[in-house]
């Protein structure tokens, strides 16, 4: 049978406060267990939730940015369950009226572009953390220790419509997702440190059915390559489940690397096991319509405005200008080197950038913002393959000794020092195709013939003769008139 794949993601953001949602404690990274947990994240007796309006604008940052609407008045609930890092047996959630409504984001999967429609984003508080490594009692016995300083840290939890058609599709989304909050600001995006957690909805049916399958949840993957792995397997496991004559339960399930398999956690719960009720503590979050214009107002450029600028003043096509805006540094970088170039060689820039610097920076896994290479000194080698001082061969050349440091990265002085300055001179490059003809006169008379491999022949000795320096344009054009 032919089965496709429905999968929809929610994804817990970190907001980038330096506090938590509802009290005054930090939320940095990496502190010692308990030693960012006041009254109100320990839920002592007597403890009251103040809002965190740095969180709100956050919310409103992001909800700007994909185009939603941006609920006047929402509200907050006690979304009620336990659980060992949960101290109040209840999380501070948003369900009946988020902060965010709709929205939509724009993405590429290969070089087609792709738009998913968001349902909502709402704000929440994260819970503690249950460390079950290192604890043991008294007589050897393993024990599980409870740290909380992570509750209460402001979460914007983000979700899509089951629109996503496959794993590639869901990673490209949320590769485009975790660029969108870093580039905002709202987010540092560290998914090693758990600042970006993708939960995915997954289930199959059989290819043309309307109804929906059975979903399972895969819960806090914090890795793109581990998201993509999860989806295939758990897709995998419930397609060869239905064929067996077996049934899919909606549960919540964990992926594991290790063993590249989804495994049960529990049953999946549904929002009325929850028993939301509106929290008594706090009242609805009013946003005015002037303090969403003054968000508005303080909001860098768009990764899609400056995608459109760099196609409609540039004529970058819409990949290379979505590759160059997925995140700011690389975007700044471009933008600095179009500056130093031709406005019709802008292009080339984005080639270098996408290309060579791409490669290099992957090799040595290092961020654009800490390149050898400067944006200037990037802008200085391309205008010497514009204005025919070097080749293309002769550039990359220029370009790994600049990576090296080699004469502190100055092209003109590698150029130089190498001898590696392009012979453009259309006598001389004349007199070598003269003495190429004259001692090939076999290889002619197969051109004259109609073999265009004769053709290539003669150049490659034209460059043989010129050590690789005379332009390759100029050999053409000038061999193609005198073989005429």
């Amino acid at each position: 049978m032919d089965w496709e794949i429905v999968i929809g993601l929610e994804t817990h953001v970190q907001l980038s406060t330096e506090s938590k949602i509802f009290s005054d404690s930090s939320t940095r990274f990496g502190a010692a267990p308990n030693t960012q947990a006041n009254v109100m994240d320990m839920a002592l007796p007597g403890s009251l939730p103040v809002m965190n309006r740095g969180a709100v604008e956050r919310a409103i940052v992001f909800g700007l940015a994909v185009g939603a609407h941006i609920a006047p008045r929402s509200q907050f609930e006690r979304k009620n369950y336990f659980y060992p890092d949960l101290p109040k047996n209840y999380q501070i959630s948003q369900l009946e009226v988020p902060i965010v409504q709709g929205g939509s984001l724009r993405f590429f999967v290969g070089e087609e572009e792709k738009t998913l429609n968001l349902t909502r984003a709402h704000l929440e508080e994260d819970a503690g953390k249950s460390l079950h490594e290192n604890f043991t009692g008294p007589h050897g016995e393993s024990s599980t220790g409870i740290d909380l300083n992570r509750a209460g840290t402001p979460l914007l939890e983000i979700v899509t419509e089951p629109d996503l058609r496959s794993a590639a599709e869901a990673v490209a989304y949320a590769r485009a997702l975790h660029a969108l909050v870093v580039w905002l600001g709202v987010c540092d995006g560290n998914m090693q440190e758990g600042s970006f957690r993708v939960d995915a909805n997954v289930s199959v049916r059989p290819r043309g059915q309307k109804e929906f399958g059975t979903r399972c949840e895969i819960k806090n993957v914090n890795s793109f390559r581990f998201l993509e792995r999860a989806i295939l397997y758990e897709a995998r496991r419930q397609i060869e489940l239905i064929e067996d004559g077996g049934t899919v339960v909606q549960e919540t399930r964990l992926y594991d690397s290790d063993r590249d398999e989804t495994r049960s956690m529990r049953s999946k719960e549904d929002a009325h096991d929850y028993r939301y009720f509106p929290d008594p503590d706090l009242p609805p979050l009013v946003v005015e319509p002037e303090w969403i214009e003054r968000v508005r107002a303080s909001m860098p450029e768009l990764p899609s405005q400056k995608r459109q600028r760099f196609q409609d003043e540039l004529g970058l096509t819409a990949y290379d200008a979505a590759q160059l805006t997925m995140d700011r540094a690389t975007a700044d970088y471009f933008e600095q080197v179009a500056a130093a170039l031709p406005q019709d060689q802008a292009k080339l820039g984005a080639n270098w950038i996408l290309g060579e610097l791409a490669a290099a920076l992957n090799r040595d896994e290092r961020e654009i913002s800490d390149s050898p290479i400067s944006p200037e000194r990037l802008a200085e080698l391309i205008r010497r393959i514009i204005d025919g001082t070097i080749s293309n061969k002769m550039a990359r050349d220029v370009f790994a000794a600049m990576w090296e440091g080699e004469h502190e990265g100055n092209p003109d002085a590698i150029i130089e020092a190498r001898g590696l300055k392009q012979i453009s001179d259309t006598g001389a490059i004349s007199a070598m195709i003269d003495e190429v003809l004259a001692a090939n006169p076999a290889i002619v008379e197969e051109y004259r013939a109609g073999r265009q491999k004769a053709f290539n022949s003669l150049v490659g000795q034209v460059m043989k003769a010129a050590k690789g320096k005379a332009n390759p344009q100029q050999v053409n054009q000038l061999l193609k008139e005198k073989l005429g």
